[in-house]
């Protein structure tokens, strides 16, 4: 069988073509779209593989005429831009499938096989370019990965299980899905399942009827009904009660729905996107998820790599987040070469929502444009001390240790039983809203956005606390 190679990488074509050779295909080349129509136009293919960046023009965006010529052609894409951009574009021309360089020989010989014996494209992609507007940024090996799963469900409404730790931006990938594939014109509706009470989760989902129950004054639509024709997203999906699974469970798999209630089944047309940060298999032993939904939901799973794990993507995530920063009023800053370096060696627990919030700390705190090691050092969270180091630590050391100070304040305070927690909290969020207003010069939407609250709760706050932000203002 005859296969056409496009790829202006010399060393590159030349390993391709050494391989599909000892394979038993017969290979055609060209560096240039030009020389890839004049062959299309000489002679059939079993299948053509073609590199994104040509000499003459880019090779997706010509894929138009390779259809016109060879509809039924399959097209496998190779590509160095390893962004979720080139995926998806790739996914338009329903390549037969993608491969972000550098990539296995072995695999692309055998998906060159698979390609000519199906004799028809079908649907994979290539990834887009961070900055496009789509939320996810990164082209380390283990998000490209996370692209090309993201690819093979735009077409379809397989229910999608996202797993990640905390913070590695799970909802980022649900919003992908949704806004690349089918279902985009239809709404988005995210569920956090872990911040609704276990009594009132059922209504949340599926809603209730008048007098379902005491408090029901009117007729509920739940989630389910608000996400029709759209995507609903179940994030920490390992924390929902028991009684709501079986619920799920029973909708997944009937495509109906009942409210809390009411008598009338109600069919829904909503795809489902589930997220967690827990390991179920353990909970599903114990007894604390069902089996069978998990089943349901893990139809397509979708793993989030940590962000220690793809410590290449610090750099774009962080410039990216620079760049936010700014468009939100914070102060337009650069990073240095070697405060790049010290980004990316830290383990940031938190993964990307960690990097998020540091970067517009340091957007706002920084005194230079472009900030380097030396100033962006200070900033960053000292590692966690063990038992034996707080207490070899000199005693001035010590008290600027938060949980050495909690004793000595009760100790010192007295606070009435029943009102620790919130004579605590005061204490604690004065001289932190304090700092932070005279770090933003007494600008109160700034130092919301820095603190991660709403501005009308910082300035609820700020007056129970008899805190003048414009005399702070004048101060700093």
């Amino acid at each position: 069988m005859n296969v056409l190679l496009v790829e202006d990488d010399e060393s590159i074509a030349i390993v391709i073509t050494a391989a599909l050779e000892a394979d038993g295909f017969a290979v055609s080349r060209s560096d240039s779209i030009a020389g890839r129509d004049r062959l299309l136009g000489e002679r059939r293919f079993a299948a053509l593989v073609t590199d994104v960046m040509l000499t003459d023009g880019d090779g997706i965006e010509s894929l138009d005429r390779v259809r016109a010529l060879r509809p039924d052609m399959p097209i496998i894409i190779l590509s160095a831009q390893n962004t979720l951009d080139t995926a998806v574009r790739a996914s338009d021309t329903d390549a037969f499938e993608y491969f972000p360089k550098p990539f296995d020989i072995d695999e692309l010989v055998r998906t060159v096989r698979q390609a000519a014996a199906a004799g028809s494209s079908q649907g994979l992609l290539e990834e887009e370019n961070a900055g496009q507007g789509l939320p996810l940024v990164g082209r380390s090996a283990s998000m490209q990965a996370v692209y090309r799963m993201i690819t093979r469900v735009l077409r379809n409404d397989l229910t999608v299980l996202i797993l990640g730790e905390s913070g590695t931006g799970k909802e980022l990938v649900a919003e992908a899905i949704h806004q690349l594939g089918h279902r985009r014109s239809g709404p988005f509706v995210a569920v956090n399942t872990a911040a609704i009470p276990a009594e009132l989760i059922e209504s949340e989902l599926f809603g209730h009827e008048k007098g379902a129950f005491t408090g029901a004054v009117a007729r509920n639509i739940g989630k389910f009904e608000q996400a029709e024709g759209g995507t609903l997203f179940l994030d920490e999906i390992g924390d929902m009660p028991m009684q709501a699974q079986t619920r799920l469970l029973r909708a997944l798999q009937s495509g109906m729905i009942r409210r809390v209630g009411g008598r009338d089944e109600v069919r829904i047309d909503t795809r489902i996107i589930a997220a967690t940060n827990r390991d179920l298999m353990p909970m599903i032993a114990a007894g604390q998820f069902r089996e069978d939904l998990f089943y349901r939901l893990n139809v397509v799973p979708i793993n989030l790599p940590p962000l220690r794990e793809r410590a290449d993507d610090v750099e774009a995530l962080a410039r990216h987040f620079l760049t936010l920063a700014a468009s939100e009023g914070l102060p337009r800053r650069q990073l240095a070469p070697d405060a790049v370096d010290l980004l990316a060696r830290q383990p940031w627990r938190g993964n990307v929502r960690e990097l998020r919030n540091f970067i517009y700390r340091l957007a706002l705190l920084a005194r230079e444009d472009v900030i380097d090691a030396a100033a962006l050092a200070p900033l960053l969270t000292a590692p966690a001390r063990t038992e034996e180091d707080v207490a070899a630590a000199p005693a001035p050391t010590r008290a600027f240790d938060l949980e050495s100070c909690v004793p000595q304040w009760l100790a010192r305070e007295n606070p009435e039983p029943g009102t620790i927690y919130d004579t605590a909290l005061a204490a604690f969020e004065r001289p932190l809203f304090i700092e932070i207003l005279r770090a933003t010069g007494g600008n109160q939407l700034r130092a919301a956005q820095l603190l991660g609250i709403n501005r009308n709760t910082l300035r609820k706050r700020l007056g129970e606390l008899a805190i003048d932000a414009e005399t702070l203002g004048r101060r700093s």
